[in-house]
């Protein structure tokens, strides 16, 4: 049983070789007790004094005869001990490149089925997964190195034929190369997928922002009045800020594309959706310009009113006072009336700035095709109407207190 060369042919054979060598070797154990007692039994023959049954010399003889056996057996089942765990640790280094074999076999044909995705979600699912695998592949490459290094181990010992070990070490070696490559591989493919369809997302993004901003600029509602105008106009500026703002990523688009993999940005779809988004980019920036001037023409106008508004209540006011007033006869009367138009002619300075700044206004707006260029202008003919009208009642008035204080300094004098 000790000198048997039957090593076993697989991993589970050699478990059952060790384990019934556990047995031998346990009967071995107790044999050797039971030796010991005899020889020490024997010995005793041989030191007896008087009538000897036997020759001491052979009693001694067998006694060591019967030892040498007992210790060449233990040597023997030490030896085939090691042989069996030599022969385990061979097959279980075989097991484990099996085994290896086998999971690179797994994931090889999930790499070969996994595509890239069909969509960003998509894409950071199966990016996840892929991570998740890069995990697995690195727990696995630490086993595969320890397994690696029994070979090596098992090949130092030199019992065994080398052949078989290297080649098969040299097999999952170019397997598990293969692998890492085809990972290596499909993790490119993957952050070029994701790379596509985040750029894809961010121009979907950009676009249905440009289209929001486009029907904000592209309002008709100019305000109703002063107060209504300029709060529509603080809020275009912000809009035009936000365009402005905007124009970075529009213009950096063309980098991007520049970046993807050919297969994507090659492709006449992705091309045509960029010219797309820098035509309506432009188109958002040029309609914000003229909804600017629009709402600073619609203020113009709104404040060119209120000041024609305010002028022609003075205009009202002393309009109705010179029809009203008579000319007085008295002196000390007319030299009151005659203070008083000397105010009169200051306020009328102010006012006529006033006018002469409405009228400047109002040309500015007909030069610049302003669309309510006939009622800014048909509003400016009658304020400067009404105001030569009261130009002349203020003259004429002038004229009766000019001729009364004639009269009166004539009297005086004689």
């Amino acid at each position: 049983l000790l000198v048997s060369k039957d090593l076993g042919k697989h991993l589970l054979e050699v478990e059952d070789l060790l384990q019934k060598h556990g047995l031998l070797e346990a009967d071995i154990s107790a044999q050797t007790e039971r030796v010991q007692a005899l020889n020490a039994a024997a010995l005793k023959f041989s030191e007896l004094e008087g009538y000897q049954p036997c020759d001491p010399q052979i009693i001694c003889n067998r006694v060591n005869h019967v030892q040498t056996c007992l210790e060449e057996l233990g040597e023997l089942a030490g030896k085939r001990r090691k042989e069996l765990e030599d022969s385990r640790q061979l097959w279980a280094f075989f097991q484990e490149m099996e085994e290896a074999e086998a999971w690179i076999r797994e994931k090889e044909q999930i790499l070969a089925a996994k595509t890239c995705g069909r969509d960003l979600s998509s894409v950071l699912t199966l990016t996840n997964k892929h991570k998740s695998m890069l995990g697995e592949l690195g727990s696995r490459r630490a086993l595969l190195h320890q397994a690696m290094k029994r070979g090596e181990q098992i090949l130092a010992k030199k019992r065994f034929s080398p052949g078989g070990i290297q080649e098969k070490m040299r097999e999952v070696r170019l397997r598990w190369k293969k692998l890492e490559e085809v990972t290596g591989l499909h993790q490119q493919r993957l952050q070029e997928a994701l790379n596509f369809f985040q750029f894809s997302a961010e121009t979907d993004d950009l676009v249905a922002w440009l289209q929001d901003t486009y029907r904000i600029v592209s309002s008709d509602d100019f305000g109703h009045d002063d107060y209504s105008t300029q709060a529509l106009l603080r809020k275009h500026r912000a809009v035009v800020e936000e365009v402005e703002k905007h124009r970075a990523a529009v213009l950096a688009l063309r980098k991007q594309l520049a970046l993807l993999a050919p297969e994507h940005r090659q492709g006449v779809d992705v091309q045509i959706r960029v010219v797309e988004v820098e035509q309506l980019y432009g188109e958002v920036a040029e309609v914000a310009v003229l909804r600017q001037q629009w709402l600073q023409d619609a203020l113009a106008v709104y404040r060119m009113f209120s000041e024609v508004h305010a002028c022609e209540v003075w205009v009202d006011e002393k309009e109705q006072w010179l029809e009203r007033m008579e000319v007085p006869e008295e002196l000390d009367e007319v030299e009151v009336v005659q203070h008083r138009f000397e105010s009169l002619d200051q306020e009328m300075n102010s006012v006529m700035g006033r006018i002469l700044d409405v009228n400047q206004v109002v040309q500015q707006l007909v030069d610049g095709g302003h669309p309510s260029s006939e009622e800014v202008r048909s509003c400016q003919d009658h304020l400067n109407s009404r105001w030569n009208r009261v130009v002349e009642l203020v003259e004429r008035k002038k004229g009766q207190l000019s001729s009364v204080l004639k009269i009166q300094n004539y009297l005086l004098e004689c």
